[in-house]
């Protein structure tokens, strides 16, 4: 594999506080890395280092001769240009590639078959989940070298996270993606690279999924700790030593003493790099409630704005019991939250709480933060102590328990982070004892190893749970139970997550299956009735196409360029082609129409 950038010695601070320094390793072609690290690693900065909009405070990048960058932001900037449409975004942004008309056209079709996307639609109307599509292609459409995408599974349901799977699983060309999604890093990376002050180069990359990550840090770290005490051992020998005072009065006994001084350096170092493997401490408290019955939905219905969501549905939940909710945006997950919650009542059917249920519920928007109060208030009121579990802790504790440092107490939450917002907003929740434990998205902006201590509370909380995420490693990992809701009324419960994706997948292929029943019967679908009634335009806008491409084949300029001349032959010849099957299909769609 050929290598598409090195860095060497990268460093970069903000203020007095270093993100990462002296980081060096290289990008190669064929590779689909996830870069990963806790909050405040540097991960964002290091990705904008690497496409060139931010410089390191030392260190030097070595990209291959040529090489063509894409980078992804968190954040789009569609809502500044409200009047773009869907098509006219792809545009700009192979604009400035010096294309022909006619390979933009082709490269933003294709790119917009691919995400179910309608060109004419205006881009900030979009969804979040449609806008993060959007996104995505106006950067894969460039063909870059080396994508640089950052949080790319940010704002997309479960449905949108497996759409962006397969389609950069048949990318070409090697991208670099910040992620927390953990089964995305399974199944989509062939790397995964850490950045992490625990590690003595400042980051640890490993070849492979995830789960060889895993195994091979755990030995590395393992090794680590095993290095630290096997020092310590040596250093308490050589201490008592030094106490005894020896003169350095030979050459041998001089280099003992620097070899002591040298041991006492290197634990300094292991035991700060091991002191790093620190996590958020959440574990949620639960009220030991033993009602078999908490919450108990019996043809329960609920619709919204002349859209059923759900219903008739039934549910019941008991201590232990963890269920998963999965679904499209608007699906009804949060209003079905709302109703367990008993903020909503249902159109119809019957939702039974046992008397005095204990409900707490974390919000994925974060409105039940104000956010003009400082970290100390928002902890504990106006007091400098919190109660958890019967126990008085006090506020500064309370903070470090969630990775807070004792100078942000007095600082507004407008400040913080939005994974550390989720912190405090995890911090609060703890406080209160729980039946019902309702999580609206509690992974948006969770670092890796914040997930996996959340995962543990969730496992070992007694009372019952409902999970809302697109998180669907923690998905798999916690739930007992998965109940899908399609946003039409349906309602569909599976074991576990795997039984879903099976079902899922087959229902997709449905479609399919019944267009080839009905064809046999010489009988249209809706679908293809809707097919027949596009067909002009459709053929119109192909027919276009072979026009610019036959225009390009004929341009003077690339005579004697045989290279060009092929790419552009064939792209004439597959416009031809598309043409060809459409008129094809609209013969045979006006042949079954007719035959009704």
């Amino acid at each position: 594999m050929g290598i598409l950038l090195s860095c060497q010695g990268l460093s970069k601070s903000y203020g007095y506080r270093p993100l990462f320094t002296s980081l060096s390793f290289g990008l190669f072609a064929g590779e689909k890395t996830g870069l990963i690290g806790p909050n405040g690693a540097g991960k964002s900065t290091l990705l904008k280092i690497l496409a060139g909009l931010e410089t390191p405070d030392s260190g030097t990048l070595a990209p291959r001769r040529g090489l063509r960058v894409g980078y992804l932001a968190q954040q789009d900037l569609f809502s500044d240009r409200p009047d773009a449409t869907v098509r006219t975004e792809l545009g700009r942004a192979l604009a400035e590639l010096e294309l022909d008309e006619y390979q933009i056209d082709l490269r933003a079709a294709a790119a917009l078959e691919a995400a179910g996307l309608d060109p004419a639609q205006k881009a900030a109307s979009l969804s979040g989940g449609g806008r993060k599509r959007l996104a995505i292609l106006s950067q894969v459409v460039r063909e870059p070298d080396l994508l640089l995408l950052d949080e790319p599974t940010n704002h997309l349901d479960v449905e949108g996270v497996l759409w962006l799977e397969r389609f950069l699983s048949g990318l070409r060309f090697s991208f670099l993606a910040v992620t927390h999604d953990r089964r995305f890093l399974e199944r989509v990376c062939n790397r995964v690279i850490e950045l992490d002050k625990r590690y003595a180069e400042g980051h640890f990359s490993s070849a492979g999924h995830y789960t060889d990550f895993l195994e091979k840090r755990e030995e590395l770290l393992s090794a680590q700790e095993a290095r630290a005490d096997s020092v310590r051992n040596i250093v308490c020998g050589e201490i008592e030593w030094l106490r005894r005072g020896p003169k350095a009065r030979s050459t041998k006994q001089q280099a003992r003493i620097e070899r002591a001084d040298e041991l006492i350096g290197e634990l300094k170092e292991l035991d700060f790099r091991n002191s790093q493997n620190r996590a958020v401490d959440i574990d949620f408290s639960g009220s030991r409630r033993q009602s078999r019955k908490l919450v108990q939905a019996a043809k329960v219905a609920k619709s919204l704005g002349g859209r059923k969501l759900f219903g008739p549905l039934d549910l019941m939940l008991g201590p232990g019991d963890k269920l998963g909710l999965l679904g499209e945006n608007g699906s009804g997950k949060s209003t079905l939250l709302s109703l367990l919650a008993g903020r909503l009542q249902p159109d119809s059917g019957a939702l039974t709480q046992a008397e005095g249920l204990q409900v707490v519920t974390f919000d994925q928007h974060r409105e039940q933060l104000d956010l003009g109060l400082t970290l100390r208030q928002a902890l504990c009121g106006n007091g400098e102590h919190v109660r958890y579990r019967g126990e008085p802790i006090h506020v500064a504790g309370w903070a470090d328990r969630f990775l807070f440092r004792k100078e942000q107490l007095d600082k507004p939450l407008r400040m913080l982070s939005g994974g550390e917002q989720s912190r405090v907003l995890i911090a609060r929740l703890m406080l209160r004892p729980a039946d019902l434990l309702l999580l609206d998205e509690p992974t948006n902006d969770l670092d890796i190893r914040s997930l996996e201590v959340l995962e543990a509370s969730m496992q070992d909380f007694p009372g019952a749970l409902v999970l809302v995420t697109h998180d669907r490693y923690l998905l798999d990992r916690v739930s007992r139970e998965i109940l899908s809701l399609d946003g039409k009324g349906g309602a569909r419960f599976f074991a576990e997550l795997s039984q879903w994706e099976t079902w899922r997948e087959g229902a997709e292929r449905a479609p399919a299956r019944e267009a080839a029943a009905e064809e046999a019967a010489e009988i249209l679908s809706t679908r293809e009735f809707k097919e027949l009634k596009n067909m002009e335009s459709r053929i119109q806008a192909a027919e276009e196409l072979i026009v610019k491409a036959r225009l390009a084949l004929e341009d003077p300029a690339v005579a004697t360029d045989a290279v060009e001349l092929h790419a552009r032959q064939d792209a004439l010849e597959a416009a031809q082609a598309k043409v060809a099957a459409l008129y094809a299909r609209w013969q045979e769609l006006e042949a079954r129409r007719d035959a009704r």
